[in-house]
């Protein structure tokens, strides 16, 4: 069985991560964290109808590290980079599928050696797909339809446009490197004609919304749109552990879902 670390595990997805790990019989889950001053930290915490499933959360991955084969990190854009730094130093793989990291942050964090990490806004095996169909679309579709990302997220989502929808952007931009691209993530007033070579990556958040994605192809005449929609978040925990079962079987390097699901 893989041992795994859990970071996180209190918060949204760490916690659904968790409920579907605790009944993978792939896995045993070897720690759960979180950070020192979260209200559960030192508390003991209860996976609802699996039996025996009761973790102590700790607040130290330097102090367990040594005791697991993978981390899934679902935390914060401070915290991962050290997640990273801590399991490369010790030899273990890490799935990373927290938002909100920066381009240049993201960047630092590829040149650490000896790391073995699957990195990715999004783990949702729909969404990689998503990926996919709109890498095609937009490498087709040409300068004559204009580009605009719509994603939707609840109330509670800290960081915008999320990961995902700036995965989308990045896929769209790079189908067509030679344009100069315009980013907007938002309009007022009297913004003038839209530029040909804009690209609108726009923010939605209400409710309880899990998360919806939107790429629309607008030309003359008619209008593609690709969308994705989250129903909970079981799916993103999912893609999570298959990163985890397929990066134990890799050698070191920086991977993503698509390497995961061999798109």
């Amino acid at each position: 069985m893989i041992k795994l670390i859990i970071t996180g595990a209190a918060g949204r997805m760490g916690s659904a991560v968790l409920k579907l790990a605790a009944t993978d019989p792939a896995f045993v889950v070897a720690h759960v964290l979180e950070m020192a001053t979260h209200p559960l930290s030192g508390a003991v915490i209860d996976v609802p109808g699996v039996a025996g499933a009761s973790f102590v959360v700790e607040n130290s991955l330097a102090e367990v590290v040594d005791d697991c084969d993978v981390i899934i990190d679902f935390t914060h854009a401070d915290a991962s980079p050290i997640h990273l730094s801590l399991a490369s130093e010790k030899g273990k793989a890490i799935v990373i599928g927290t938002t909100g990291i920066s381009f240049e942050t993201l960047a630092q964090m590829k040149r650490l050696p000896g790391a073995r990490a699957v990195i990715s806004p999004n783990m949702s095996i729909g969404v990689n797909v998503l990926f996919a169909l709109v890498d095609r679309a937009a490498r087709i579709i040409g300068r004559d339809y204009d580009t605009e990302i719509v994603e939707m997220h609840h109330r509670w989502k800290k960081d915008a446009p999320s990961g995902t929808a700036q995965k989308l952007r990045d896929v769209v931009m790079a189908a067509a490197p030679d344009r100069h691209w315009i980013e907007t993530t938002g309009r007022r007033g009297m913004t003038g004609e839209r530029k040909n070579d804009e690209i609108g990556v726009l923010a939605v958040r209400a409710g309880d919304i899990v998360g919806e994605h939107t790429v629309i192809f607008a030309g003359a005449g008619e209008r593609l749109e690709i969308t994705h929609r989250a129903y909970s978040r079981e799916n993103f925990a999912a893609g999570a552990l298959a990163a985890a079962k397929w990066l134990v079987r890799q050698d070191c390097g920086f991977y993503d879902m698509r390497d995961v699901l061999g798109l």
